[in-house]
């Protein structure tokens, strides 16, 4: 068998720390989920539950449906804000790494700088231009306001991976009969499936997990997604912390079922080109 040195299994240790360390902020969210309500309040914390109840969950998924249109309303925006960046980023994305484009350098550079924004910095004008165009309490406002989150990162993501693909299959592809948009098409685009899935799974997550756009440009509960929903439970007087933490585990469930089936993916992608 392998030794391994004792700096790796320093190492080793202090990765299991840490890994404990960001990982009970979920455990203790769903533990208290399944806590009795006198559990929830007891002293010392009770770090594992001694009895468990699905109370919270049956009261707000089953009696009490007033959350499912939160959580439809969710899917919609995240699912339509994964579509409309992946339409936008992938031609960008490949235009800044095949074409030389006069301030290609400065565009990628302002792409940097937005990442740095904070989203209640792009609130306020979408608030008012969408005002104005009548969209606010919509869906394409919502869609379009978590959009602007999640481009600039999902561009920065695919340039590298576009330039790691060899130039030689488009032009082997133009001289069969192909013009510059039909290789694209045919050859290049099905070869970015893990940068695709983790663009599309990333930009999923920043609607999914929006609160910044969904409180400024929906003002209608109709419109609203899950992340408005879970104000509810917290109110003047005190926080119902069995049914708010059942539905934020709910609210985070999608999130973690998409990162463990596509984990392979969504690494890959990330590290895809990598080189450049």
């Amino acid at each position: 068998m392998r030794k391994y040195s004792a700096k790796q299994y320093m190492l080793l240790l202090v990765a299991i720390v840490f890994t404990i360390v960001f990982l009970f902020p979920i455990y203790w969210m769903i533990t208290t989920s399944i806590k009795p309500i006198q559990d929830v309040f007891a002293t010392p914390p009770m770090i594992i539950p001694e009895s468990i109840q699905f109370d919270a969950y049956a009261k707000n998924l089953i009696e009490d449906q007033s959350l499912l249109p939160y959580l439809k309303n969710s899917f919609i925006i995240a699912t339509g804000t994964a579509i409309f960046t992946l339409v936008i980023a992938l031609p960008c994305a490949y235009a800044l790494a095949r074409f030389r484009l006069k301030g290609a350098s400065i565009l990628i550079l302002i792409l940097l700088i937005t990442q740095m924004i904070p989203g209640i910095m792009m609130a306020m004008p979408l608030f008012i231009l969408f005002s104005k165009l009548e969209l606010l309490n919509s869906y394409l406002a919502l869609i379009i306001g978590n959009t602007t989150t999640a481009l600039p990162f999902a561009i920065v993501v695919m340039r590298p991976f576009f330039l790691s693909i060899p130039k030689g299959l488009e032009d082997a592809a133009v001289v069969d009969g192909c013009n510059a948009f039909t290789a694209f098409i045919r050859i290049i685009l099905p070869l970015t499936k893990p940068t695709v899935l983790t663009v599309g799974t990333f930009s999923f997550l920043f609607a999914w997990g929006d609160l910044i756009f969904a409180l400024t440009l929906a003002t209608e509960e109709k419109i609203r997604p899950l992340t408005m929903g879970l104000t509810k439970f917290i109110g003047q007087y005190g926080t119902q912390w069995d049914n708010l933490m059942s539905v934020s585990t709910i609210a985070a469930a999608p999130i973690i079922i998409i990162f463990l089936l596509l984990q392979k993916y969504i690494v890959s992608g990330i590290t895809a080109g990598s080189e450049k």
